[in-house]
């Protein structure tokens, strides 16, 4: 069996990437273009490359992030609702939608990684030792 095979959580593992459409500091923040590539997909790619995540999954309220997502690879399988793209919404509640929104779609995963648009600069081998 692989050392990755002996993590791997029972479940299955999620990377989560929030991107609501309404930045009031930067507007359309998350769709900006950083090193030629909008910035929700430097997230994305860090989800792809990482072999303990079984899916990447954008969360967002508008339709234009859901098809800069799916063109960076992520899954949009809902768009997320209003009440919860709020300045003031809570990530937990975020996370809680689209946990629920798996699960009723029969897949619950074990566990749950954010990866936020905001923090394109991470690295590969941080997110490996956060999943281990």
């Amino acid at each position: 069996m692989a050392h990755n095979e002996l993590l791997r959580p029972k479940g299955g593992v999620v990377a989560l990437v929030p991107a609501r459409a309404g930045s009031k500091g930067i507007p359309g923040k998350n769709t900006r273009l950083l090193a030629g590539r909008p910035l929700l997909a430097h997230a994305i790619a860090a989800g792809l490359a990482q072999p303990l995540i079984d899916r990447v999954i954008l969360t967002t309220d508008c339709p234009e992030m859901a098809d800069a997502g799916l063109k960076a690879g992520a899954e949009v399988p809902f768009l997320r609702p209003a009440d919860l793209a709020a300045d003031d919404t809570p990530m937990l509640a975020v996370l809680r939608h689209a946990v629920g929104f798996l699960e009723a779609a029969g897949w619950t995963p074990g566990v749950v990684v954010l990866l936020q648009p905001t923090a394109p600069f991470r690295r590969q081998q941080d997110l490996a030792k956060a999943l281990e």
